[in-house]
């Protein structure tokens, strides 16, 4: 069946009980929790490679000053 013999009001309809019967489906604490879980991963990350930048900085920094 053609989808242009299907007026506006009934693709509306349709879209809205698709997108409200998926959202009855989605496990909301799991997504919390996947959220919490991706954020404390991400800054572990992000705070991980700045201490490493700086003891990269601090362990490999040539001496610039005469030496007597």
């Amino acid at each position: 069946m053609p989808t242009e013999h299907f007026n506006a009001s009934t693709r509306s309809g349709t879209l809205g009980g698709t997108v409200l019967a998926l959202l009855f489906q989605i496990n909301w604490s799991g997504l919390v929790n996947t959220a919490i879980v991706a954020a404390v991963g991400a800054s572990t990350s992000f705070m991980v490679s700045v201490l490493l930048r700086w003891l990269g900085k601090k362990c490999f920094q040539r001496d610039t000053h005469q030496r007597p």
